[in-house]
């Protein structure tokens, strides 16, 4: 099975060895997506519900450069530095998926990349 890189256009460069997602097969990996405005770098807000906006128009603008959309998505997990603001995260993430929902994991940690507060990760079909 081949393994391809899916790129994206962004104004700044990405912050490590990574791509954005790879095909294999029928399915698409996405990288973990803080939430950063891909023309500065940096974190759009020190808002939960801000951040976790901004990290599902990335995975959308990923997807879409992958040939997918959000209604492809089929597994997704989150990562909070504080449980507390599962239900603001969960609120922002209803608005981008429709039923049936992808399949989640969301777990607390303790730090995640340039102080963000919450990170997502996708795979589609």
């Amino acid at each position: 099975m081949s393994r391809d890189a899916v790129t994206i256009d962004r104004k700044t460069p990405m912050g490590g060895p990574f791509s954005p997602a790879i095909r294999a097969g029928e399915f698409l990996y996405l990288s973990g997506q803080v939430g950063e405005d891909p023309d500065t770098g940096k974190l759009v807000s020190d808002n939960v519900a801000e951040q976790a906006d901004q990290i599902l128009k990335n995975i959308a603008k990923v997807l879409k450069a992958g040939g997918k959309s959000m209604a492809d998505v089929i597994k997704v997990n989150v990562y909070l530095t504080d449980i507390q603001n599962f239900a603001a995260m969960n609120e922002v993430y209803a608005r981008h998926f429709e039923a049936p929902y992808p399949a989640r994991t969301t777990v607390a940690v303790v730090a995640l990349p340039i102080g963000a507060l919450v990170e997502m990760e996708a795979v589609a079909r």
